[in-house]
């Protein structure tokens, strides 16, 4: 901080400035007293020069004040900027600390199994791992399901094609089910897995579970994702077979985790009602409560997706593995002229999807989807790569399952994760403008 010269009015009463007796009442105007110190004429001359002189000494003291705050707030100002740069020196440091003891981690790791950094997955092929939940799995944001396709709409080799593909592009997550073509994906899935060697994780729907080991012929415990319809909970009577059945069920799961069976469990179509008395019934009985729930998440269904499974994930920590991205097909635009031959929605047994293709609502979907090919080909990519973007733009989704016929398809897909930097805010919400379909929470509207 300055110095600053003493006034040598303020150090001095005002008595010693009052005329001696006998004085003509002061110095000339222009002259110097006996100090030595100039007066100007308007204080040393005529009347109430006291007044004058104290009336200096109070605004040389206001002066001096103000200046002394104006310092003093520039010196904090100061010292305030040079703390918040050092705040963010430090930060800086901390997170370059903390990026090279992960990598280091991460280098030693491989050292360790003898893979070198360009040769590790997700470096080669830039597949996204999320954690299932707020478990510590970690599985790829796509997975590959067995639906329609194993077993039924694909041969065996195109079905180890399509495999071989999604394993090399560094997807983990497999989802097979005992009723997918009564058994046979299950089967195909087992006997590849087997060929090949791999480890994986995947969903299931086990209702035997020695027949599902006995297929799968392996000794890895995957994860199993129950799919149970429950009775709807409309009479007391009714809630207690339902209550019941969710006991059983966490009761079976945990057995089943505690012989090594699997590591985790979850489930899928399950309402929110559920999951949370199947939670209660974990944590009330001391058994293991599921980390996920398998639901539909496409431009066309989201409020489970955006707005209940969310709220169970902050409070138990359920995660979201989403099937069906191109809404069984509709979405990929293949229907826009009808339903092509050898399409889903011309098999047997899907009579289901071509009504739904057909009628009022799919005719509207189809003209919606008209609109959004066009905001695809302004980010340069295909529809059906848009619309899985668009799934994986939601971070509470853990992983979306992929459908495949062909392996052009599969890889087309795959690319979407390719997409996903360029799902921006105003592409998004130019999206849900064409969609007019986004879901609110009922919280937040009373909020």
């Amino acid at each position: 901080m300055s110095s600053v010269v003493q006034n040598p009015y303020i150090s001095r009463t005002p008595t010693s400035r009052m005329p001696k007796p006998g004085t003509s009442g002061g110095v000339a105007p222009g002259g110097r007293d006996s100090n030595g110190i100039y007066r100007s004429g308007s204080i040393s001359s005529g009347s109430g020069v006291s007044g004058k002189i104290l009336s200096l000494s109070s605004m040389s003291e206001s002066v001096h004040s103000g200046l002394s705050c104006l310092l003093s707030e520039q010196a904090m100002e100061q010292e305030e900027k040079q703390q918040r740069s050092r705040h963010l020196a430090d930060y800086q440091r901390l997170r370059e600390v903390r990026a090279a003891a992960q990598l280091k981690n991460l280098e030693d790791f491989l050292k360790m199994n003898h893979i070198s950094l360009r040769d590790s997955v997700s470096y080669t092929t830039g597949m996204i791992y999320r954690n299932l939940g707020k478990s510590g799995l970690r599985v790829s944001c796509l997975g590959l399901g067995t639906w329609v396709t194993f077993g039924g709409q694909v041969t065996d080799e195109v079905a180890e094609e399509l495999m071989t593909i999604a394993y090399e592009n560094g997807i983990n997550l497999f989802d097979t089910a005992e009723v997918y073509n009564s058994g046979k994906a299950e089967a195909v899935l087992g006997s590849i897995l087997k060929k090949k060697g791999w480890s994986h994780t995947f969903g299931h729907s086990p209702r035997h579970l020695n027949n599902f080991l006995l297929q799968m012929r392996q000794s890895w415990p995957p994860p199993w994702q129950l799919h149970m319809r429950t009775a709807t909970l409309v009479t007391p009577a009714i809630h207690l077979v339902a209550l019941e059945a969710i006991c059983q069920t966490v009761r079976a799961m945990t057995y089943v985790i505690n012989q090594g069976m699997s590591m985790y469990w979850g489930t899928s179509r399950w309402t929110s009602m559920e999951i949370m008395e199947a939670y209660s019934v974990a944590r009330q009985f001391n058994m293991i409560p599921p980390i996920c729930e398998q639901a539909e998440y496409h431009m066309f269904q989201r409020e489970k997706v955006e707005v209940h499974l969310p709220e169970l994930f902050h409070k138990i920590g359920i995660g979201a593995m989403t099937w069906c991205p191109l809404a069984c097909g509709i979405i990929s635009g293949k229907y826009n002229n009808g339903i092509p031959p050898y399409s889903r929605a011309s098999l047997k047994g899907y009579q289901w999807l071509k009504d739904k293709i057909l009628n009022e609502e799919g005719h509207r979907q189809q003209v919606k989807l008209k609109e959004l090919q066009a905001v695809a080909e302004r980010i340069d990519c295909t529809l059906p790569q848009l619309a899985i973007a668009w799934c994986l733009r939601n971070e509470r989704v853990n992983s979306v399952l992929l459908g495949a016929s062909r392996t052009d398809q599969l890889m087309e897909n795959i690319r979407a994760i390719q997409v996903l930097p360029k799902m921006t805010l105003s592409i998004v919400s130019e999206m849900d403008c064409i969609l007019g379909n986004k879901p609110y929470n009922t919280k937040e509207l009373r909020s």
